[in-house]
């Protein structure tokens, strides 16, 4: 998947070699955040784990999905704690915590590593609540209710530093500290502000504003004070031109997220674009979801925050068992919650002057406490994927309800227990209850099913092909080619353009395909469309220019290469391949250059592509290439210096043994050439272009048997190598071993049949062995193909005398 790609595999901050302080400057893709092309997410604590799992296991993901797995289950515990402040000791906490345990919308972040970033934010998320909660309890009465302030302001940090919702803690927290600990309504929260006795209550709160509005001044100045910039395909709405468009789809995708929350039955691993149509007129129907969701929660919301009748006095004061009811029915008395409606806290006195803590009982919230806390909880976590203060690169994302979930399975039991509690006979009571625990049953029987998608990726993609199927398909062709399966593949790609004929990165991988099966004139055509629909994609022009190459068309490719360099570096969806794509770019540019005899020039894009060379690049074969430019200009110092670099980067790099081999031999450290040459030949016994260098290095020491010998090995493992076979007859022909060379001279005219030079030279070993006839065939094929070949026609005429004198006759005659 390409976030697991972008945040681990290809993330140089997750490396040793690394300074660690990089993750504080990097977003959580190892971009530097002030970077146009910066996602602008902002998670050094998740990336500092990910280095952690590097550490002790590389890229083997079994230590980061156990990683996963133990966050899970610390939340787990965590959220269960936290329902108990609220539900007391029973089952309905442990509903709760099976609830959130169980829900198919965790799937993707607990299964899916890149998640862990939402389970480490909610880690802390619920640390610095749990702070808040106890700084509540004991700030009218002791001292250390600072340190428990202290702690929710450093948790809310390391939450914000997992995940950026993280921050919304804070506002959660107030909440708790207004409507849940002091149970105010809407219509008491301006009067509370003239009592003295709730002095620290409003300073708790202001305390708190204050650090959340600090933390996203900072989060704001770190990122370079510039929003992220997405791709259309990544947030549809967010690019169209019609505000209603806009608005009536932003309206809309909450509602569709709660249902994911309370019918978790389609889920996918992406829901960008076209899996949720926008909505553009107000006559689609999915409007009536969007008035149905926001009058239900607004109601709700009124319900819980208003003067409630639960709160009157019945006959003066409610009693149940002595007791008075916590769970917000102070008129019913139900046995079952005697155990749950006290719990215990401390007050303060003073005795003959002195002060004094003192145990008492205090209320468990009340239903409409709870639901009120629940709605924020579910609520404000979600506002920075909404779209309201800033576009997100995403239109649905399931690991996004990692924290958010809490406050629906806290709605979910509440609502539960208040039916229970009201239910007038024992079978309802009991209906109410197995009906919620068949929901967690349900629920984690889907997450067995979903967990079954996650287990690898061509499962996942599958799964989602119903709900996108252009991504779906596309990402899928993509695991089919790694798999070698390559019509299946191709078919997948096809599929994909099918449902989205503009995407640019399936129109490139569909090109890369056919390229890699030497369908090159398709791949080209699908290159160009690539280039078409995103015209800053240098891979692309990479691969396009490569062909060029190949065909001969230099100055087509020259132009390919020279365009894909000039190619502004600002809003790119993946800075560091695009610069990983302009460095080969340039590369390949100085090749050519190199190959049509202009030195010089090929220096300066050499120079250049050092330049823009990205840390992950890999720079063995353009180091070696300027050595080998500074050979052809008989600058051999210089050359010598990059042969070493080339060396030092990659010390097995066979091409610099070979290239620095030769040049060692060339200013006299013959035994020291050897030793590079024999070294490339043990890198890599079977690449017949080692041991063609070492053959050429000993027949210009005269060892000529050896050099045959190499010669031999050279043509026989790479015989369908041109270049190799040509040169091993060469050497065989030197070597004075006619037959020999005759063999692959003929090898290398079989390979390259309308090669005037193969022609010419087949034709002058078959005139040295005496077979004259087809050595005078092959010179007229040769002139056939080149007329004006001097040397050709020179041996045709020898030939010819010869022939004469033995009274054979000739085609001139």
């Amino acid at each position: 998947i390409l976030p697991v790609s972008r945040a681990i595999k290809t993330n140089q901050d997750l490396l040793p070699e690394t300074p660690w302080t990089h993750i504080f400057y990097n977003d959580f893709w190892g971009t530097l955040l002030t970077h146009s092309g910066s996602h602008k997410s902002y998670r050094p604590l998740c990336t500092l784990s990910f280095r952690f799992n590097y550490v002790i296991g590389r890229l083997d993901p079994w230590s980061y999905h156990l990683v996963n797995i133990l966050l899970h289950a610390a939340v787990t515990g965590l959220f269960t704690n936290f329902s108990r402040i609220l539900f007391g000791d029973g089952y309905w906490t442990l509903l709760a915590g099976l609830l959130f345990a169980s829900h198919p919308i965790h799937t993707e972040a607990v299964a899916g590593i890149v998640g862990r970033a939402d389970i480490g934010a909610c880690l802390f998320f619920l640390l610095s609540l749990m702070c808040y909660i106890k700084h509540c309890s004991t700030r009218s009465y002791s001292a250390s209710t600072w340190g428990w302030i202290a702690g929710t302001g450093l948790c809310a940090v390391c939450s914000m530093l997992w995940k950026e919702q993280g921050v919304t803690v804070l506002a959660v927290s107030a909440v708790y500290d207004v409507f849940v600990f002091h149970r105010l309504k809407m219509h008491q929260i301006i009067p509370a502000m003239y009592k003295r006795k709730n002095l620290l209550l409003f300073f708790s709160i202001g305390l708190m504003t204050f650090w959340g509005t600090a933390l996203l001044g900072v989060r704001l100045y770190w990122m370079g004070n510039k929003p992220p910039s997405f791709s259309n395909s990544d947030n549809p709405a967010a690019d169209s031109d019609s505000l209603l468009t806009r608005t009536l789809t932003f309206f809309y995708l909450p509602s569709k997220n709660l249902w994911l929350l309370l019918c978790p039955d389609t889920l996918s691993f992406d829901w960008s674009m076209d899996a949720v149509p926008l909505v553009k007129t107000v006559t689609d129907w999915r409007n009536l979801h969007t008035v149905a969701f926001y009058v239900g929660l607004l109601l709700l919301a009124y319900l819980s925050l208003k003067h409630s009748s639960s709160e009157r006095e019945c006959n003066g004061k409610a009693e149940m068992n002595g007791k008075q009811n916590a769970n917000g029915h102070s008129c019913q008395a139900e046995m079952e919650y005697k155990n749950m409606e006290v719990k215990a806290s401390f007050s303060s006195k003073e005795e003959n002057g002195i002060r004094k803590h003192v145990v008492q009982t205090t209320q468990l919230p009340s239903t409409e406490n709870i639901v009120v806390l629940s709605l924020s909880l579910m609520i404000v976590p979600f506002v920075p994927a909404t779209n309201l203060f800033f576009y997100v690169g995403f239109v649905i994302a399931e690991r996004v309800l990692y924290i958010p979930s809490m406050g629906f399975c806290l709605l979910i039991t509440a609502g539960a227990r208040a039916l229970y509690v009201k239910a007038p006979k024992r079978f309802l009571k009991n209906l109410i209850f197995y009906a919620t625990s068949a929901l967690i049953v349900f629920y984690g029987l889907k997450t067995v099913v979903r967990n079954g998608d996650w287990q690898n990726e061509e499962m996942l993609y599958r799964s989602g092909i119903k709900v996108n199927p252009a991504k779906a398909w596309g990402n899928l062709g993509n695991v089919l080619k790694s798999q070698s399966k390559i019509s299946e593949a191709e078919s997948a790609y096809r599929n994909a353009l099918y449902y989205r004929s503009n995407m640019a990165d399936m129109l490139y991988n569909l090109g890369l395909l056919l390229q890699e099966n030497s369908r090159f004139s398709e791949a080209l055509h699908y290159y160009k469309l690539a280039v078409g629909s995103r015209p800053t994609l240098a891979s692309a022009y990479l691969n396009t220019g490569i062909i060029l190459m190949n065909q001969g068309k230099t100055e087509e490719a020259r132009r390919t290469f020279v365009k894909c360099s000039e190619i502004p570096d600002e809003n790119l969806k993946d800075p560091h391949a695009h610069k990983s794509s302009v460095t080969s770019c340039l590369y390949n540019l100085g090749k050519l250059y190199h190959e049509q005899g202009h030195y010089e020039d090929a220096l300066t894009v050499y120079k250049e592509a050092i330049q823009k060379m990205q840390r992950q690049f890999s720079p063995q074969s353009l180091y070696n290439m300027m050595g080998e430019a500074y050979m052809r200009l008989s600058k051999l110092p210089e050359a010598e210096h990059w042969y070493v670099e080339s060396l030092r980067s990659k010390t097995d790099h066979i091409p610099a043994h070979l290239t620095y081999g030769k040049l060692l031999a060339l200013t006299g450290r013959k035994s020291e050439a050897e030793k590079y040459f024999l070294k490339a030949i043990q890198l890599d016994p079977t690449k017949g272009n080692c041991y063609m260098h070492y053959g050429q290095f000993l027949l210009e020491e005269s060892r000529l048997l050896e050099a045959a010998e190499m010669a031999k090995k050279a043509a026989e493992l790479d015989n369908t190598e041109f270049d190799v076979v040509f040169n091993a007859a060469h050497m065989l022909r030197q070597a004075n071993l006619n037959e020999a060379a005759e063999k692959y001279y003929k090898m290398a005219a079989e390979l390259r049949p309308n090669y005037p030079a193969a022609l010419m030279n087949l034709g002058a070993i078959l005139h040295l062995n005496g077979k004259l006839m087809e050595a005078e065939a092959n010179y007229l094929r040769a002139l056939q193909l080149k007329p004006d070949d001097v040397i050709t026609q020179s041996n045709l005429r020898k030939l010819w005398n010869f022939m004469e004198k033995q009274g054979l006759k000739t085609s001139k005659t």
